[in-house]
């Protein structure tokens, strides 16, 4: 525990943005779930405006800096790859 206010100030700030970081995670996982569900199911409308909303929170999770650009464009990669694949 610290000491100082200052330090038990940031210990709070710490937290405050860990959750913030952890809700904005866990929302991306089920949203890319919800895309891998509906490419399982072989639905193309719904898997194309899944993946566009994939998009815009890895957009979203590279300007808050809790992904890497370079990570987040391997994963787009990645999904468009899987979801052209329902087409052939």
């Amino acid at each position: 525990m610290p000491q100082r206010k200052s330090g038990v100030d940031e210990l709070q700030k710490n937290y405050r943005n860990r959750m913030h970081n952890l809700n904005i995670k866990t929302d991306l996982r089920k949203t890319i779930k919800k895309f891998l569900g509906s490419v399982t199911a072989k639905n193309k409308t719904e898997a194309v405006a899944d993946l566009r909303l994939v998009y815009k929170k890895l957009d979203k999770a590279v300007k808050s800096n809790i992904l890497s650009k370079n990570t987040v464009a391997r994963r787009k990669s990645r999904f468009t790859k899987i979801l052209t694949g329902i087409e052939a």
